[in-house]
């Protein structure tokens, strides 16, 4: 994708600061942090989403998050990771292809990703796992 910042990134055109990389990932550090050691992990071949990652990438991705969430915590002596993955432009996605967000947090920081909770109807939720189900 000759637009895309990320295929950029990993082709080297755009410099970025590489903590790790393999055949399939390339892990950076974000130039933007939410939190001290803010990296995301691209997947080397272009996916614009979930929805479309390919299956053997994504079941690698989670193997390269604990590796890099590992050594962040040994490095950083970060109180807790988030792990963030956004879809569309309305669940936050600014840059279509896809990434994951490794979010190192620390007892009293700024960040910020918090919902308020709601609630399911009687039966609702039973209802809605049918008719999800039924797609997969």
């Amino acid at each position: 994708m000759s637009n895309c910042i990320f295929c950029k990134i990993i082709s080297g055109d755009i410099p970025s600061s590489v903590l790790y990389e393999d055949e399939d990932f390339k892990v950076i550090m974000d130039i933007s942090p939410a939190s001290r050691g803010h990296a995301i992990i691209l997947t080397k071949k272009h996916f614009e989403n979930l929805y479309e990652i390919d299956d053997e990438v994504a079941k690698k991705v989670l193997v390269v998050a604990k590796k890099v969430a590992k050594a962040m915590k040994k490095e950083l002596n970060c109180d807790g990771l988030n792990l963030l993955q956004n879809n569309g432009e309305d669940a936050g996605q600014s840059v279509f292809h896809i990434h994951f967000h490794l979010i190192p947090r620390y007892k009293g920081d700024s960040v910020k990703l918090k919902w308020v909770p709601g609630e399911y109807k009687n039966g609702e939720a039973m209802e809605l796992a049918k008719r999800i189900s039924s797609n997969i």
